[in-house]
């Protein structure tokens, strides 16, 4: 059973960057061929796709947070991370991590299997 946990500060000021860390376990994430990925809510929306790093390092990133957003990973602890420069108020949401077992350079929600449970991540003065 694969298991995901996000973690990372609960509240980030205006300009500044947000950085969320997803631990797994359970699977690794060089497991051929998945991907890993994040993805975010904002209060009352839908969700949205930000980006995914598949299992042999490459990444996609939504279009629409291209310039802003990165994905990196740290194989040794079994973990992936999330940044998003240049925060605004709008970028409020809850943030999940989840595994794409089916990841065929992009993705879509119906293609992911196991989630986390979330993170709530206020961007405020």
């Amino acid at each position: 059973q694969v298991q995901l946990q996000e973690s990372g500060p609960g509240l980030v000021k205006p300009s500044q960057m947000l950085s969320l860390t997803c631990t797994v376990s359970g699977g690794s994430i060089t497991t051929s061929y998945y991907a890993w990925s994040w993805i975010r809510q904002p209060p009352g929306e839908g969700l949205e796709r930000m980006g995914a790093i598949a299992y042999d390092g490459s990444t996609y990133y939504s279009p629409s947070l291209n310039s802003r957003v990165s994905i990196s990973r740290d194989t040794s602890k079994n973990q992936f991370s999330l940044q998003l420069d240049s925060v605004t108020p709008e970028d409020t949401a809850v943030y999940y991590c989840a595994k794409v077992y089916r990841y065929y350079g992009d993705y879509d929600t119906e293609d992911m299997d196991y989630w986390g449970k979330g993170t709530l991540v206020a961007v405020s003065s």
